[in-house]
């Protein structure tokens, strides 16, 4: 599923996509996490379930509030017993990640492969 683009620009702040592996949702982030966005990535999570893996290798940049989102969905996840991880985060467009000090708690992996193996 790929939400749809908001029309303003050349090119979309933020698309979507979700696919289905071993039973956990894979959704795809390509773009900007921001006040911009927020709205949109929250509405997109809340449809997800709590098994979920996101994919943001695609993500060119991250504020503090997606960041939010994101922990709020692993709290969730770890709440009900359900997995839960992020693939392809990059310092340089995430680095509220790690200001934050998350990146050493968030379940973090470099591909959908070593996420799977892990938490399959």
């Amino acid at each position: 599923m790929t939400m749809p683009e908001n029309g303003e620009g050349a090119a979309t702040a933020l698309s979507l996509t979700s696919s289905t592996v071993d039973e956990i949702t894979v959704i795809k982030v390509d773009g900007v996490l921001d006040a911009t966005t927020r709205e949109q990535f929250a509405d997109y999570l809340s449809l997800a379930g709590s098994e979920l893996i996101l994919d943001l290798a695609g993500v060119t940049f991250m504020d503090s509030r997606a960041l939010g989102l994101i922990v709020h969905h692993w709290q969730t996840s770890l709440a009900s017993g359900a997995r839960f991880a992020l693939v392809g985060v990059e310092y340089s467009k995430s680095k509220v990640m790690w200001i934050t000090g998350l990146a050493q708690r968030l379940p973090l992996y470099d591909t959908l492969d070593d996420a799977l193996a892990a938490i399959g």
